[in-house]
């Protein structure tokens, strides 16, 4: 298919490499069941569990925003990397606090790092890769000697109530990690990047009305054009193969072979996709890391919460090599690899 796809080389010109060095997460204390979908809407416990692997996942309570989840997640990864500033901010999100301002400088200030570059980035369920890129690509310039890279998200305010496919899919957390300059050859130094998009397919994955051209019309937006909508059957498999490729390019870049991986970390959107990918790699899906069953899909915290369930549990381990991938809305995809650090995730 025709595609906009970019391999994209770390470190930098100037031999500088972005390293992993703090890991967190964090997602609201209220949990929301299969059970309790099916009680309002036509669908059971059963039939989420088969389609999509999903047993619960976590929502906001009313007040709360993605901000807040933000904001715990990054004082986790600090915490972890042991320090308290970083020169950047990069907030990956799709449902900020406002369409305007970006929710990155709110965050950075309730966390005491006011005075740092802050700024949002909005890929979907890919903007946790983007992110990475970005911060790496703030480092490798020499802007940056650290930076806070957070995927959050609360896709529960965005979903239809009344849409048992979307309301059993989603959950809200957030995820964080923080990057410092150091050498490519050590632990935790992020590899090549590949990102790519595909907007030909941009209305898949949307949420219809609220942007600009939708206001900048005469007519009221239709009822419900508020909410979150997917193309369930085409996006499965544009993210099967998406991801696939993404992988597949990032080690060719890398000079490393699928069987070179040790565990391969990729977006949470329904255990069928990761299986999916796995399939088509070629790779044993026990090699493939998954926490679906108990957060859903959140988005663009997938893939560093998924990344601290993995450490906490000893999943991974320092000295693995690890691949990092995601697919989400725009179409974007994307991967990295790196050699697991020994952190402690908080």
């Amino acid at each position: 298919m025709n595609a906009t796809a970019r391999v994209l080389p770390f470190p930098g010109p100037g031999g500088t490499a972005a390293v992993l060095t703090g890991l967190g997460a964090w997602v609201p204390p209220r949990v929301l069941s299969n059970a309790e979908i099916a009680s309002r809407l036509d669908t059971s416990d059963e039939w989420i569990r088969a389609r999509t692997g999903i047993h619960q996942r976590h929502i906001v309570d009313p007040g709360m925003s993605t901000s807040d989840l933000a904001v715990e997640a990054g004082q986790r990864a600090l915490k972890s990397a042991d320090t308290d500033r970083v020169d950047a901010l990069v907030l990956a999100t799709t449902t900020p606090d406002r369409p305007c301002p970006a929710t990155a400088p709110d965050v950075a200030y309730r966390m005491g790092l006011e005075r740092c570059a802050a700024y949002d980035v909005n890929a979907v369920c890919t903007g946790f890769l983007y992110g990475l890129a970005s911060g790496a690509g703030l480092i490798a310039a020499g802007v940056a000697e650290q930076v806070l890279v957070i995927g959050a998200d609360t896709f529960s305010t965005i979903l239809d109530p009344d849409c048992r496919n979307t309301a059993a899919i989603f959950g809200d957390g957030a995820g964080a990690v923080v990057l410092r300059a150091g050498s490519a050859h050590e632990p935790g130094a992020l590899g090549p990047f590949d990102l790519g998009s595909d907007g030909r397919d941009a209305d898949l994955i949307m949420v219809p009305s609220g942007g600009s051209r939708q206001r900048s019309t005469v007519t009221p937006a239709p009822a419900g054009s508020e909410y979150f909508t997917m193309a369930g059957k085409a996006v499965f498999r544009k993210a099967i193969f998406q991801m696939a490729g993404s992988a597949q390019a990032v080690l060719r870049k890398a000079g490393i072979g699928l069987h070179d991986v040790d565990r391969f970390v990729i977006h949470q959107a329904n255990v069928r996709i990761i299986n999916g990918v796995a399939d088509m790699l070629g790779v044993p899906v026990g090699r493939f890391v998954r926490n679906i069953d108990r957060f859903g899909n959140t988005a663009a915290a997938s893939v560093p919460l998924a990344l601290t369930s993995a450490t906490e549990s000893g999943e991974l381990r320092a000295g693995q090599r690890v691949l990092l991938g995601a697919f989400g809305g725009g179409l974007t995809w994307g991967s990295t690899v790196l050699r697991w650090p020994d952190i402690e995730a908080m």
